[in-house]
């Protein structure tokens, strides 16, 4: 039985790994942060699922400021696999938060990766890199491609970039960049533009909200399923060497696009219900971001299958859903609406 740590577990792409690798028989381990509220929703269902296998789910408290927890936990699981996915990833909150989004994103995954070499645990390193270290960069994008970060979010997930591929050079570790390309779900967080989009259109065609407001309408992007994205990690990690690979679809959107295909869903016209909110630009913008996963394709027999405007009509419909049944539920594609779970830093069913 292979052990895996994931950090971010009780993220969009945390919760859909956890899922996957508990499928493929992993014994699965996550780090979460304490805080005051319950931050699991996207995982409780997990602990519901009556299958045995799903007992292998452990999570723990812990936080990538901490070394010496990040130590003892290293220590403690002795992963084989370690993936990588915690970070402050909002793109717009790093320009307010530039520090707080270097010491999360950037200075964190040097912390994990030093803590790994110091101790030795002999393990594959998965690190979340992002489209958005391309920046300016004409499309389309891919690893050979120079990277040109546009916000803080960005330049702190290029130094992580590099100080991974340091870590492969310099001291023989496996480890890998994902270069994930813009990958949404019904598990997206409420902030991010593709669920702004999704969710308004479903409470809008019922009654339950009338305007939405955004920013740059013209940025194009190239958005996949993050379910598929999360196999692509996995297979990085199964690979007979470490390597960087671009993971995307090959097709873009604009955000004017995907507003048409999530507002059509329902028959509504997106130009009647969306204002623009300068509040939601960005100080220096990144136009276009297509990527060119053909290496992922040719080597890891990885390729994307679902693309913007499906995606697009998959978010609006399980939104639609969950505000039918709940107005303030948290949709879930491959769960029942979740529920709290106890609040206990390790969690091991008998």
């Amino acid at each position: 039985m292979k052990r895996a740590l994931i950090t971010g577990i009780t993220g969009q792409d945390g919760s859909y790994l956890a899922e996957l690798l508990l499928a493929k028989g992993y014994e699965v381990h996550g780090v979460v942060r304490r805080a005051s509220t319950f931050t699991t929703a996207r995982i409780n269902h997990l602990y519901e699922d009556p299958r045995e296998s799903l007992t292998r789910l452990n999570l723990h408290y812990g936080d990538l400021t901490d070394s010496s927890r990040l130590a003892a936990l290293l220590l403690k699981i002795v992963p084989d696999e370690v993936y990588h996915l915690a970070a402050q990833s909002h793109v717009r909150v790093s320009f307010d938060e530039p520090l707080n989004t270097g010491e999360c994103t950037g200075l964190g995954t040097t912390r994990l990766l030093e803590t790994i070499h110091r101790i030795g645990v002999p393990c594959r390193f998965y690190q979340a890199s992002s489209s958005e270290m391309f920046g300016s960069t004409p499309p389309p994008q891919n690893e050979e491609s120079p990277l040109h970060p546009r916000s803080p979010y960005a330049a702190a997930k290029t130094y992580a970039y590099w100080m991974t591929r340091n870590y492969r050079e310099a001291y023989g570790l496996f480890a890998v960049n994902g270069i994930l390309f813009n990958h949404e779900s019904p598990r997206r967080g409420e902030t991010f533009v593709t669920r702004k989009i999704s969710r308004a259109a479903a409470r809008i065609a019922l009654g339950l909200q009338k305007r939405l407001y955004l920013g740059n309408l013209d940025a194009v992007r190239d958005w996949g399923y993050a379910p598929e994205y999360v196999e692509a990690m996995w297979r990085m990690l199964q690979a007979d060497r470490p390597d960087d690979y671009v993971v995307a679809t090959g097709t873009a959107l604009t955000v004017r696009e995907f507003l048409g295909h999530s507002f059509a869903h329902v028959g509504l016209d997106w130009q009647d219900h969306v204002e623009f909110d300068e509040r939601h630009l960005r100080p220096t913008e990144v136009n276009a971001l297509i990527g060119d996963a053909s290496k992922a394709e040719r080597e890891l027999g990885w390729r994307a299958q679902v693309h913007g405007a499906e995606l697009a009509r998959l978010m609006v419909a399980a939104d639609l859903a969950a505000e039918r049944d709940d107005p303030v539920a948290l949709p879930h594609d491959t769960a029942p609406t979740p529920r709290a779970a106890a609040d206990v830093p390790v969690v091991r069913r008998p």
